[in-house]
């Protein structure tokens, strides 16, 4: 996948663009980033959030490395090691959609 393909993914999936980066929040903070996608030049990294306040780097591939499941999700930057990660996009894709529904956000 290309930078732009991991980007329009996660936007399409509940992810928003908070400091420049793609990011989940938590369900009862939405200002507030908890998990991230960090894309630079050549890789991309998975951050997660540490109560301390400190990001922490999950995973990082090359963008050629990293590939699409059958229902899209990335493979390789170890979503599958967080906890909970599909319920914490979900709440974050309902959010919004509730948010575009009620003219809120």
């Amino acid at each position: 996948m290309t930078k732009e393909e991991l980007t329009a993914w996660a936007l399409a999936n509940g992810w928003q663009i908070i400091a420049g980066m793609p990011s989940l929040t938590k369900p009862k903070s939405p200002k507030e980033a908890i998990v991230r996608m960090a894309l630079k030049a050549t890789v991309v990294n998975l951050e997660v959030k540490k109560p301390a306040g400190k990001w922490e780097k999950v995973a990082g591939l090359p963008y050629a490395s990293v590939l699409a499941d059958d229902e899209g999700l990335p493979l390789g930057l170890g979503f599958e090691n967080i906890p909970g990660f599909r319920m914490l996009m979900r709440e974050n894709k309902d959010r919004q959609m509730f948010a575009r529904m009620t003219g809120k956000g």
